[in-house]
């Protein structure tokens, strides 16, 4: 990407010519001004769960303003909030977490961008699945480090291995990040996966980052969390996703002890701290009537995941990877098309369908696939069907 401006001294820093733009936003910000002009467009690009935030976590939010909840909190985040995270990890993974070495930040976004500032030097390498969420690149390419892209395909879940962490390795390797579920795949990491790369980690040294930001939202037999396999692992956690809670903007950090003292000085200068109201929000995401609320949803999701599914195979989509979890499906277009990008756009512009191009997520084999995000309802999933099928049968997506 280049930028042009008139004028010497607003010239945009050279590092911002590494960073790609969100494609996904593109998409939505076109499908709005389509929506403006007064067309239909079913929204299948942005993972961002359809539902309002609970009920119990918005009272909450209303009564921490009526009490004059505004003011900062510290660094970390509430004393409280980060209590009950530590219960929570107690609770769903039978593991013990000292409420000290979890940092409450603006978003997962929040978490990320202190992670990469705090463990990423000028030159250093860290390793990330290819395809996978495209900002991890932005994060550790900002710090001036590398982003080292692992190609991964079906046969190994669309998932870093051992044997691709040896194969792409190199001296300048400081670190791998990973994410289970995963964006944009829905592919999980099991206890015995999640064990054996942070072995192989141990033994090269290299540090081990584990989005979790969709623990929650699975679809199978529960999840392992990083942290019950490594205690020197750093995981990241959202109240965005699985909790509903995206305009809150608030996530969590998990760090080994010894790096709480630099983790506590960093989140202090990065953003002060995260939402005084969110965090009492938040609060109540834990809760038993609540998390009914939350397990209901959780099981819609899984309908329209298997509805979905059913439909794109159907009509000829492949879909190489069953989403075992978060909200997404990873669909190879080589029936239609050998470019993503002017797939959507026609699904877009001539079908009122709006999905994520695979070049959004990483380089390798990127034209081949789509991503379509489940996160509206069954009424709007259906009618997309009903569009696909009309785009297929015209003909016109295959150029």
């Amino acid at each position: 990407m280049s930028f042009q401006t008139p004028k010497a001294r607003f010239q945009v820093a050279a590092r911002m010519q590494q960073i790609n733009p969100f494609r996904v936003m593109t998409v939505l910000e076109r499908a709005k001004a389509l929506e403006a002009q007064g067309r239909s467009i079913v929204h299948l690009e942005v993972g961002e769960p359809d539902f309002v935030t609970a009920a119990p976590i918005l009272e909450a939010g209303r009564e921490a303003l009526a009490n004059g909840h505004t003011a900062y909190t510290p660094a970390a985040g509430l004393p409280q909030l980060r209590a009950r995270i530590a219960q929570h990890y107690l609770e769903t993974q039978g593991i013990q977490i000292a409420p000290e070495r979890i940092f409450v930040t603006p978003g997962a976004s929040g978490a990320l961008s202190l992670v990469a500032q705090l463990l990423v030097n000028p030159g250093d390498g860290v390793l990330m699945s290819d395809p996978g969420y495209p900002c991890n690149r932005n994060y550790v390419r900002l710090a001036g480090g590398e982003a080292q892209l692992v190609p991964v395909t079906a046969a190994s879940q669309f998932q870093i291995t051992p044997a691709l962490l040896e194969q792409y390795a190199t001296k300048a390797s400081r670190g791998v990040w990973l994410a289970t579920p995963s964006n944009p795949t829905g592919t999980v990491l099991t206890q015995e996966q999640l064990g054996a790369i942070t072995q192989y980690c141990d033994r090269h040294d290299l540090h081990v980052l584990v989005d979790e930001i969709y623990h929650g939202l699975d679809y199978s037999n529960g999840l392992v969390s990083a942290l019950a396999v490594s205690d020197d692992a750093i995981v990241i956690n959202s109240f965005s996703k699985y909790f509903g809670m995206t305009g809150w903007r608030l996530g969590w950090l998990v760090v080994p002890e010894e790096l709480v003292p630099a983790c506590n000085i960093l989140a202090q200068n990065l953003f002060i701290a995260a939402s005084t109201p969110a965090q009492y929000a938040a609060l109540r995401a834990f809760d038993a009537d609540t998390r009914v609320i939350l397990e209901e949803r959780r099981q819609q999701f899984a309908l329209r995941r298997d509805y979905l599914s059913a439909a794109l195979k159907e009509l000829g989509f492949s879909i190489d990877t069953p989403t075992l979890g978060a909200f997404y499906i990873y669909a190879g277009i080589e029936k239609f098309s050998d470019d993503c990008e002017v797939f959507c756009k026609l699904l877009l512009e001539e079908f009122g369908v709006a999905v994520t191009p695979g070049t959004d997520f990483g380089d390798y084999e990127n034209k081949r696939f789509v991503r379509f995000a489940f996160t509206t309802g069954m009424e709007q999933l259906e009618l997309a069907v009903d569009r696909l099928k009309i785009a297929v049968a015209s003909g016109k997506l295959c150029r």
